[in-house]
């Protein structure tokens, strides 16, 4: 009774404030509020957000009713990367990064690079007998965990623990992969091999130290000699899969695991890919996930000129995002790297101008029309108007399943997540701007710029995560799960 007496006086007393001086400081305001919230009894920012996002997230009236995913899939060995190099006996050094890594000297140095920036990275490893030395060493280390892993794999699992789904699942699919899947998850014949295609996952957590880098928050480094999906070998078993199966949707990944591969071999398969795809129903959307990719040639050939015009959504992150418009001079193409949180007004131009140059247009034939952005403290969705529905709840459905997976709990925990995302912003670097606030209790902003609308929702971000490999594939496929497209 006391608590609640005191909080209806504070609230009072900043009412009589806002309307006495008006001109009151933000900041004074700012911490009055967070006062109120602090107030036993009173409803955390991460409890309105989530609280909110539950009353938002609301299942579309058409829903896909069979998805077929394809094409790279492989068994994730996931460890603690310190603690293995430790075991390979290699010293913390000046981190460097590496397009390809070559050595253990390499390896040590990329994963160094990327834990001191606190960055998510995936390499090619091209030594065959010392990554299959490092590998054995990986399996073999006390509390290394077995998962599923590839892109579409990974989207094809989540999605199949939706009941009413039909999933099929093409790619280079091993025995012990078989083993880990859904039992949902359909697999032609023509997809299974007897070798399992093995990635190692280097995970590292927030604070963790190794020799004189700290790591600012918890991440991975992966990489792979990986030929199978290196070569895309399953796209035209996939492609052909298709008539049989007859999908809803089509989500595809792989693409940057193509550079590994000889430039000369990559422009002849990258071609043979986009003569694939061209053979899927106009009617079938396709999603394309992207991942982090080195070769800006291979970047801007599936963007500029093959790729994008094919699909109808992309999925990326921060790193994706502005090695794409590094790779096709974009805006903000000088920005070498991030610095901190994403600024949303840099990221709302680049995906403006995906769209406006490279998407659905009046004189465009491309297909493109939805990009699905997520980064650790916020997601936004971008869509051409008129061809996509039910976009909040997508935005709200993919944040909140980065809370839930991350934390491995059922439902949002706000004691275990934290509201990193601005939470005023402006929402562009390069055009006149509006400037946004947002309200926790109100957790999706919306904006529109020449017929493509933005929806802007925060991350509760888990303090302590339990495993953070496949949190992008989780977070598209639950955007995807609650997106709508509308027929044309």
């Amino acid at each position: 009774m006391r608590h609640a007496l005191c909080g209806a006086l504070l609230a009072l007393a900043l009412g009589g404030l806002l309307v006495l001086q008006p001109g009151l400081p933000d900041a004074a305001l700012r911490y009055l509020t967070a006062a109120l919230r602090r107030l036993p009894g009173a409803a955390s920012a991460e409890g309105s957000v989530a609280a909110a996002w539950d009353a938002l997230i609301l299942r579309p009236a058409r829903r896909w009713g069979r998805v077929a995913v394809g094409v790279n899939a492989c068994v994730d060995v996931v460890l603690s990367g310190v603690k293995l190099l430790q075991a390979l006996g290699l010293d913390p050094g000046n981190g460097e990064d590496h397009a390809v890594l070559n050595s253990k000297k390499d390896l040590k140095e990329a994963f160094s690079h990327f834990m001191r920036k606190g960055a998510a990275a995936e390499r090619f490893f091209s030594d065959a007998e010392s990554f299959h030395h490092i590998a054995q060493a990986a399996s073999e280390y006390p509390g290394a965990q077995f998962y599923v892993g590839g892109n579409a794999a990974l989207i094809g699992q989540k999605l199949a623990t939706n009941p009413h789904l039909k999933v099929l699942l093409c790619g280079p699919v091993g025995p012990k992969l078989h083993e880990l899947l859904d039992d949902n998850v359909i697999v032609p014949p023509e997809s299974m091999q007897e070798i399992d295609e093995f990635h190692l996952i280097l995970e590292y957590q927030a604070g963790e130290e190794w020799g004189q880098m700290r790591a600012p928050n918890a991440n991975r480094f992966i990489f792979s000699h990986d030929l199978s999906n290196g070569a895309m070998n399953m796209l035209e078993v996939f492609v052909a899969s298709l008539d049989e199966f007859q999908p809803d949707l089509v989500v595809l990944s792989g693409l940057h695991m193509m550079e590994g591969q000889s430039k000369e071999m990559r422009a002849k398969r990258l071609l043979e890919a986009v003569t694939s795809l061209s053979d899927i129903p106009t009617d079938i959307p396709i999603h394309l996930e992207l991942a982090s990719m080195t070769d800006q040639d291979l970047m801007s050939k599936i963007m500029l000129q093959q790729v994008f015009p094919l699909v109808n959504s992309i999925g990326l992150n921060e790193q994706e995002l502005l090695f794409l418009t590094q790779s096709a001079a974009g805006p903000h193409a000088s920005l070498t790297s991030w610095n901190g949180v994403p600024d949303v007004g840099i990221v709302s131009d680049i995906l403006f101008w995906i769209l406006t140059e490279h998407g659905r247009t009046t004189d465009k034939p491309s297909d493109l029309t939805r990009i699905h952005f997520h980064t650790l403290a916020y997601h936004v969705l971008a869509t051409v108007d008129g061809y996509w529905g039910n976009q909040i709840a997508a935005v709200a459905a993919g944040a909140r399943v980065a809370g839930t997976q991350a934390c491995a709990t059922e439902t949002i925990d706000t004691d275990k997540v934290s509201l990193k995302a601005p939470l005023e912003f402006v929402t562009s670097r390069t055009e006149t701007n509006t400037k946004i606030s947002l309200n926790p209790g109100e957790p999706v902003a919306h904006w529109q710029r020449e017929g493509i609308s933005f929806h802007f929702t925060p991350v509760l971000v888990c303090k302590d995560p339990i495993r953070t490999v496949g949190l992008g594939d989780a977070i598209s496929a639950e955007g995807l799960l609650y997106s709508e497209i509308y027929p044309q």
